[in-house]
C-alpha cells in the first residue's frame, strides 16, 4: 500500500488544465473543497474553457454564474435546483441519458473525463476508501479519468458495494472536514398523504420499492407499516425509508438478486441516514449501471417503481423534466424504473402525481405544452395516481386512457377535459365513456 502524502486545495487543483473536463462527485459529497481553488483559479485567469460535469451538486455553483463564461461550462446530467436559473438563462448546460447510461457515456469514450474531483472516507488499514453516499457515475470517472483528486473527509459513511475503491486508484489526496449536505423534510400535506395511501394499495407484500425524494415517496412509505418483507432497489433514498428498516418490514428476504441487501446508487437525507448506512452491510451501494439497469431491475419480481412528473396529457404521455421548453429537472432514472418494473415479474410501474399544481392548474392536460420535453411515451406508461384515485392505462385505447386519467383529475377540471377529450375524439369517445 502506497504512502499517502497530502497537499492543500489549491496545490492540488493545478493539475486542471483549459480545456479540460472535470467530473464532480455528486449530491450530499460534494466537494466543495476543491470546488473553491478551481473557481479562484478561473477568476485569476489561469484556466478557462473547462467542462464541470456531474449528475447533481448541492451548495453554492458560483462556477455557472455569468462572469464565469467562457471560463467554467457547466453540463450537468441532471438540472437541480441550484443550477436550474443558470440552464434556463443558458449559461449552464444539460445533457439528457438516461441516468443508467450516464456511466457509459465516461467509460465508451463520448465524454472523456480529464480530472475526476470526489470525496471520500479515510482508508482503512487495507487501503480503502468509500465513495460513501454517491457511486452513480463517478466510479467510471475514477475508472477513466487522466487524474483522480480525492478530498478525504472522515464525515464519509463507510459505504459497502461498489463504493470501496482502493487508494491506488486515486492520484492527489486534500484532507477534508467539512459536513456532508442534508436534507430535512416538510410535513405531509393532505395531498400527499392521500396520494400515499392511494399508491400504498398497489404495494404488494414482498415487494422490491424504487422510490425517490420528497413527499409523495414519503407519504408512501409512511403508509406501508403493515406491509411484509418488502425490498430496495433504488437509484437513491432517504429517510423515509429507516422507520420500515426498523420495524422488520424491510428485509429483502424474497429479492432474487443481492438478497437481504437495500441496493441504492446515491442518498440524500438527514445525518440519521448517513448514520445508518456507515459500515452497514445490509446496504450495497452500487455503480448506477446496476442500480438502474433495466437487465438487473427485470431480475427482480415484484418491482414497484413510484416516479413523479410535470404533467402528464390525456393519451399517457408524461413530461417530468421541463416545464415547457424551460429545463426544470432532468431525464433521471424514471424510464430506467418504468421499463424495469414493467418486465419485472408482478411489477408495478406507476406515476404517482398531485391532480393540480399549488396554484390549482390541472397537472393532466389535453396537451403537454409545448416544447415539453416526453420522458416517459403513452407506451411505456402503466398505472398512473393522484389523490383522487389510481388507474391502470396499461392496454387500453387512447380514449380509454382519457376516460381513465379524468377519472382520476381534479373535480375543478373534470368538465374541462371531458370537452377536451370529446373535441379530439369525437361523438365514440362519449359511447366509450358510457360502455365501460
Amino acid at each position: 500500500m502506497k504512502q499517502i502524502k497530502y497537499v492543500s486545495a489549491e496545490e492540488a487543483v493545478k493539475v486542471i488544465k483549459s480545456g479540460d473536463r472535470v467530473h464532480l462527485s455528486s449530491v450530499a459529497v460534494t466537494p466543495h473543497t476543491l470546488i473553491k481553488p478551481m473557481v479562484e483559479r478561473g477568476r485569476r485567469g489561469e484556466i478557462k474553457n473547462v467542462f464541470i460535469q456531474h449528475i447533481h451538486v448541492e451548495g453554492e455553483v458560483e462556477y455557472a454564474n455569468p462572469e464565469f463564461e467562457g471560463i467554467f461550462c457547466s453540463e450537468q446530467f441532471f438540472v437541480g435546483g441550484n443550477l436550474r436559473k443558470q440552464t434556463q438563462a443558458g449559461y449552464a448546460d444539460y445533457i439528457p441519458v438516461f441516468l443508467s447510461e450516464t456511466q457509459k457515456l465516461i467509460r465508451e469514450g463520448y465524454l472523456k473525463v480529464n480530472v475526476a474531483m470526489i470525496m471520500v472516507s479515510t482508508p482503512d488499514n487495507h487501503g480503502f476508501v468509500s465513495l460513501g453516499t454517491s457511486v452513480d457515475a463517478t466510479l467510471a470517472a475514477v475508472e477513466c479519468a487522466d487524474i483522480v483528486i480525492a478530498a478525504v473527509n472522515p464525515n464519509v459513511p463507510r459505504c459497502w458495494g461498489d463504493a470501496m475503491i482502493h487508494i491506488d486508484e486515486i492520484d492527489i489526496f486534500v484532507e477534508d472536514d467539512i459536513k456532508l449536505y442534508t436534507h430535512s423534510f416538510a410535513p405531509l400535506t393532505e395531498q400527499e398523504t392521500q396520494i400515499g395511501i392511494n399508491v400504498a394499495e398497489l404495494v404488494d407484500d414482498g415487494a422490491c420499492l424504487q422510490m425517490g425524494i420528497g413527499g409523495i415517496p414519503n407519504a408512501v412509505l409512511a403508509q406501508l407499516g403493515n406491509h411484509k418483507d418488502l425490498g430496495v432497489h433504488t437509484e437513491m433514498f432517504a429517510d423515509g425509508i429507516l422507520p420500515l428498516v426498523e420495524k422488520g418490514i424491510v428485509t429483502g428476504k424474497h429479492k432474487s438478486i443481492d438478497r437481504g441487501k437495500m441496493v441504492a446508487s446515491f442518498l440524500m437525507g438527514t445525518q440519521a441516514l448517513y448514520d445508518f448506512v456507515n459500515d452497514n452491510p445490509r446496504v450495497a451501494m452500487m455503480d448506477v449501471a446496476h442500480t438502474n439497469g433495466v437487465h438487473v431491475i427485470r431480475k427482480l419480481d415484484k418491482v414497484t417503481a413510484i416516479n413523479s412528473a410535470i404533467a402528464i396529457d390525456l393519451t399517457g404521455q408524461v413530461c417530468a423534466d421541463s416545464i415547457g421548453t424551460k429545463h426544470y429537472s432532468g431525464v433521471g432514472g424514471q424510464i430506467d424504473f418504468i421499463r424495469g418494473a414493467g418486465h419485472s415479474k408482478g411489477g408495478k410501474p406507476i406515476i404517482a402525481i398531485p391532480s393540480v399544481t399549488e396554484k390549482g392548474v390541472s397537472k393532466i392536460s389535453p396537451i403537454l405544452i409545448p416544447g415539453s420535453g416526453v420522458v416517459s411515451t403513452r407506451a411505456n406508461i402503466h398505472w398512473v395516481v393522484t389523490e383522487f384515485g389510481a388507474v391502470n392505462l396499461y392496454g387500453k385505447t387512447l380514449q380509454e386512457r382519457a376516460r381513465l386519467l379524468i377519472s382520476i383529475a381534479h373535480p375543478n377540471h373534470k368538465e374541462a377535459l371531458d370537452q377536451a377529450a370529446f373535441e379530439r375524439f369525437g361523438s365514440h369517445y362519449r359511447f366509450i365513456c358510457n360502455q365501460k
